[in-house]
């Protein structure tokens, strides 16, 4: 099927039939190229003939994080001489696994990303900062840079960190949008205090914000974007999703509710513990097959990660189904004392004591065999008092206290971007 723009402001029903044509066709492209999936058809005795459309999906078995690493080869559709760039997962919930894409591969990922930066209200007169890095064998850097290309904008290349550098290039170049992890966005703030630069005089109108999430599960602002909104209020913050299986991207538009679909690229279950699809509004996990993928397509992987969908017409008129913030993921669930959370509970409540620089969370199994809580935290004014302060929140808020570990934020900082990282490292699971 030709991809199309404009399929997120057509009917639900004009959607479901372009996806159901799509799968089709993705069915017969694996059954005959995928060395995987010719295999598991044939052990299932699966014909993928007889699925006419995505209501027939669950006839097929899903696909893990585990079958990747175990069988990544297995997965190429295509001779290795067609291979073009090779790029690897972050490896958060165990090794990497590195994903071989094509040329047709790669104009699918400017097309892709060319859609979020429109759905985002980037314009093509425009000029993009990208303030992640682009190498280390990292998709969306790459990506970030193909759909500016795409999309005609000009492009200020900086990379992570250096916030004088990224200063410079703002006040030199002017670029209106840019592409960042939303805490860093702190940061430039704080040095532009420091160093007399007025954030409501920047060209910066818009922040694409990738692997921290702007809301809550009910779509309000959570305490980070209420942080940057004091210090920047007129900046724009965009929330995105993605990752490397699904080569493709779910991001807000300026109605900031929730991350929009490209039903054109992807088809999205939200799925139970039991592999059945939850009720509208209810929490799952996200399970992904790909579309127009050439050299590792997916079908029904389950990402791990667990939102809601929200399926009315949003305000931008697109009929697109949109994804709540990811709640967690499935490994990273956590019973403490009767109650279950997941980090992102846990760093909001973090992100909103004063007082705190940094911190990492560890979960681990104690000696009776349940799960514990390590907080490591770098302070400005680390005391006995602070840390009672600290487990007040927790108990206010989730009934609950942690464990409490003052460190020194300078290791700290180390702990939670090593060297060899390119994400950082919030959440350690040792169980």
């Amino acid at each position: 099927m030709k991809r199309d723009p404009q399929l997120q402001f057509k009917s639900r029903e004009e959607i479901a039939n372009f996806q159901d044509l799509s799968l089709r066709e993705t069915l017969n492209y694996v059954a005959s190229n995928s060395p995987y999936y010719k295999n598991l058809f044939k052990k299932g005795k699966i014909d993928p003939s007889s699925i006419r459309g995505v209501s027939d999906l669950s006839v097929l078995p899903t696909t893990d994080k585990q079958d990747l690493q175990r069988d990544s080869n297995q997965f190429l559709c295509v001779p290795r001489e067609k291979v073009i760039d090779y790029v690897t997962t972050s490896g958060t919930l165990g090794d990497p696994v590195t994903f071989m894409l094509t040329e047709s591969d790669l104009d699918r990922l400017a097309y892709n990303e060319m859609l979020s930066f429109t759905t985002a209200g980037c314009r093509s007169n425009e000029v993009l900062q990208i303030m992640t890095t682009i190498d280390r064998r990292f998709m969306a850097g790459l990506a970030y840079f193909l759909g500016a290309r795409s999309l005609g904008s000009g492009i200020v290349r900086v990379g992570n960190g250096i916030p004088e550098l990224q200063w410079s290039s703002i006040l030199n170049v002017k670029p209106e949008s840019c592409i960042v992890v939303p805490s860093f966005l702190i940061k430039l703030a704080e040095y532009a205090a420091k160093n007399g630069i007025a954030l409501e005089d920047s060209s910066l109108k818009r922040a694409i914000c990738i692997g921290e999430p702007l809301r809550d599960t009910d779509l309000s602002d959570n305490t980070l974007t209420r942080k940057i909104k004091q210090m920047w209020p007129n900046l724009s913050l965009h929330s995105t999703y993605a990752s490397t299986e699904m080569q493709s991207s779910f991001t807000e538009c300026e109605n900031l509710c929730g991350a929009h679909h490209q039903p054109d690229l992807i088809i999205i279950e939200i799925l139970d513990e039991k592999e059945h699809p939850v009720k509208d509004g209810e929490i799952g996990e996200l399970v992904i097959t790909t579309l127009g993928v050439e050299g590792m397509p997916l079908i029904r992987f389950k990402t791990g990660d667990l939102c809601r969908a929200f399926n009315e017409q949003c305000k931008c008129g697109r009929n697109s189904t949109r994804l709540s913030p990811i709640l967690g993921r499935k490994g990273q669930m956590i019973k403490y004392k009767g109650t279950t959370l997941y980090p992102s509970a846990l760093y909001d409540l973090l992100d909103n004591i004063d007082g705190i620089i940094n911190y990492q969370v560890q979960v681990y199994t104690n000696s009776l065999g349940t799960d514990s809580i390590l907080i490591k935290i770098g302070a400005e004014k680390p005391s006995e008092s602070f840390e009672r302060k600290i487990k007040e929140h927790f108990r206010a808020r989730i009934r609950v206290a942690p464990e409490i570990s003052f460190e020194p934020v300078e290791l700290l900082a180390k702990a939670i971007l090593p060297p060899q990282s390119r994400k950082a490292i919030k959440f350690l699971d040792v169980r």
